[in-house]
C-alpha cells in the first residue's frame, strides 16, 4: 500500500486544487489501486464530515468538465481518511504513521512554509521519514535567499535532495511542457532560437483580481517575490535554456541553473532604467493604511551568454490588470529586406515580424504568426498576417480537444512516482533567490517608490517606457 498525506488537508489549496486533481486522476484510472489519501489538519472534525466537504468542492468542478461519476467518487471516498492533529508534534504523528502502512509515503505540505522545518523534524521522530518517503514543498519557500536556506536546511537535515520536490504548478501546465517538445522535438525551431533571429521575449502574468484580504501576505512578499521569483523565472528558463543531453530530471535542471547564473545583475544605477514598481490605486484603501508594497513589477532581464547576448527578456506581472493573461511572446526579427515595395506613396503589404505566442491563461495554446498572401487579383501582391495554432487538435476539425487538466494532476503523479523533472532543485531555487535579492537591494539603494496605476489598466506608464525606449511595445498594445 502507498499513501499520500496532505498536511493542511482542510485548507484552500487542498480543497480547491489537490483533491479535485486526485478525483480526475482516479477517474482516468491513473492512481495506484492501493493508494490511500490521508488528510491531516488541526480542525476537529469527523472523517464523514470531511468527506462531505471534499465532495462539495470536487463535484461542481467535475460536473463543469462533464466528468462527474458516482463510481469514481465512491472509489475516491473509500481512499480518503482524515486525522485531526498537530503536525509539528511527533507523538501525534505516530498515529498517522500507523495509518500509512509499510509502503511508500508522499507528504504534500499545503501549509505555511514557516512550519516545514518543525513538521519534517516531527516526521523523522515519528518514523515517517524513511527512504521511501517523498516530501512536496509548496511555494513560496522563504522570502529571500537567507530565509530559503534556513527552511531548506531544516528539510535537508531529514530528507535527501532526491526525496524533496519543490513544486511550481506552472511547470505542470500542458502548454509549458509542450514548449519543451516544440523546441527539442523539431528541427525547424531550435536553429532559429537565438540572437540571430529573435528580437526579444516578453513574459506576462496578468491577473484581474485584487489582493483583497490577502494583503498581510502581499505586504510581506509583494509581486517580485510572489510571482517573479518562481513562476516567471521558471518560464524564462524554459525559453532560454540550452538543449539538455536528455529529458532526465538533472539534465533539464542543469540547463535551467545555467540560465539563472547567466542573468545580468541589476544594479542600483540601472534599477530605474530596467525595472518598474507599481501599485494599483485602491490597494491602500483595501488594507487601510499607506504601504510601499508593489502589486505590479516589470523588469528587463539580460542573459549574458552566446545564445542570448543582446536579446532583452521583458517580464511583467500585476494585480488588477486589464485582462487575465499569462503568455510568453517570442518576437522574431523583421526580414532584412522586403521585396514587396512601394506603390505610389504607400506600402502594399507591409510585413510584420513573425512571433510565437505561448498562452497559458485563460486558455492554453501555442500559435505562430506568419505572413501570407492576401487572396485577390491585385497586380501587386498584398500580404496579410495569419495565425497558425500549434496545439493538439486545433488543426484537426474532427478531433475533440482533451480536457484541460489541472496542473497539479501531472505534478502529483510525478511526485508519487519519484520523477523530479518538473520540480525545482535546491541550487536552482538558490540562484533565483540570489537574483531577486539583487533586484530588491537595487530598489532599496535607489529608493525606488511604487508608481500608481488604475485598476483595469496595464500598469504604470513607466512599464511602457521600459520597452518604448528600445523601440518596442508590449504585445497587449499591438492587438
Amino acid at each position: 500500500m502507498s499513501a499520500l498525506i496532505l498536511f493542511g488537508g482542510g485548507g484552500d489549496l487542498a480543497l480547491r486544487m489537490l483533491l479535485p486533481s486526485l478525483y480526475f486522476l482516479d477517474h482516468d484510472g491513473l492512481l495506484d489501486p492501493d493508494l490511500k489519501i490521508i488528510a491531516a489538519a488541526r480542525s476537529d472534525e469527523t472523517r464523514d464530515a470531511y468527506i462531505e466537504r471534499v465532495r462539495a468542492s470536487v463535484e461542481p468542478r467535475a460536473r463543469l468538465d462533464d466528468v462527474w461519476s458516482d463510481d469514481t467518487w465512491t472509489r475516491l471516498a473509500a481512499r480518503l481518511d482524515y486525522v485531526a492533529l498537530d503536525a509539528t508534534s511527533a507523538d501525534e504523528l505516530k498515529a498517522l504513521k500507523a495509518k500509512t502502512g509499510d509502503g511508500s509515503v508522499t507528504a504534500f505540505m499545503a501549509v505555511s512554509p514557516s512550519l516545514y522545518g518543525r513538521i519534517v523534524s516531527a516526521m523523522h521522530a515519528a518514523g515517517l521519514a524513511g527512504p521511501d518517503t517523498r516530501i512536496v514543498l509548496e511555494k513560496p519557500v522563504g522570502r529571500d535567499l537567507e530565509s530559503f536556506r534556513e527552511i531548506d536546511d531544516a528539510v535537508s537535515a531529514v530528507f535527501d535532495e532526491s526525496q524533496v520536490f519543490r513544486i511550481d504548478h506552472y511547470l505542470g501546465k500542458e502548454t509549458v511542457q509542450n514548449l519543451i517538445a516544440l523546441r527539442f522535438g523539431n528541427t525547424i525551431f531550435e536553429p532559429l532560437w537565438n540572437n540571430l533571429t529573435i528580437d526579444h521575449v516578453q513574459i506576462t502574468v496578468a491577473e484581474t483580481v485584487a489582493v483583497g484580504d490577502r494583503w498581510p501576505y502581499y505586504d510581506e512578499y509583494g509581486a517580485l517575490r510572489d510571482m517573479l521569483q518562481n513562476h516567471m523565472l521558471q518560464l524564462l528558463c524554459l525559453v532560454a535554456m540550452e538543449p539538455p543531453s536528455n529529458i532526465d530530471a538533472d539534465s533539464v535542471r542543469n540547463e535551467k541553473v545555467k540560465v539563472l547564473r547567466s542573468l545580468r545583475p541589476i544594479t542600483v544605477e540601472e534599477a530605474g532604467r530596467v525595472t518598474t514598481r507599481g501599485q494599483y490605486t485602491d490597494y491602500v484603501s483595501e488594507r487601510g493604511a499607506p504601504t510601499d508594497t508593489e502589486t505590479f513589477v516589470a523588469i528587463r532581464a539580460d542573459i549574458d551568454n552566446w545564445r542570448w547576448a543582446g536579446v532583452p527578456f521583458f517580464m511583467r506581472t500585476g494585480k488588477c490588470m486589464a485582462e487575465k493573461r499569462t503568455e510568453i511572446v517570442i518576437q522574431f526579427k523583421p526580414v532584412p529586406h522586403s521585396i514587396f515595395g512601394r506603390d505610389g506613396s504607400s506600402y502594399r503589404g507591409a510585413i510584420q515580424p513573425n512571433r510565437m505566442i505561448i498562452e497559458l491563461q485563460p486558455d492554453e495554446d501555442i500559435s505562430l504568426e506568419v505572413m501570407n498572401k492576401q487572396p485577390g487579383l491585385d497586380q501587386r501582391m498584398q500580404l496579410q498576417p495569419i495565425t497558425m495554432s500549434l496545439s493538439w487538435g486545433h488543426n484537426d476539425r474532427k478531433a475533440s480537444p482533451p480536457r484541460r487538466r489541472i496542473a497539479y494532476e501531472r505534478l502529483l503523479l510525478d511526485a508519487m512516482a519519484g520523477d523530479s523533472t518538473l520540480f525545482v532543485r535546491r541550487d536552482e531555487a538558490e540562484e533565483a533567490w540570489k537574483w531577486v535579492d539583487e533586484v530588491s537591494d537595487a530598489w532599496d539603494g535607489a529608493a525606488m517608490k511604487v508608481e500608481p496605476y488604475e485598476g483595469g489598466s496595464w500598469g504604470p506608464e513607466a512599464a511602457d517606457l521600459l520597452l518604448s525606449r528600445t523601440g518596442r511595445l508590449w504585445s497587449s498594445h499591438e492587438r
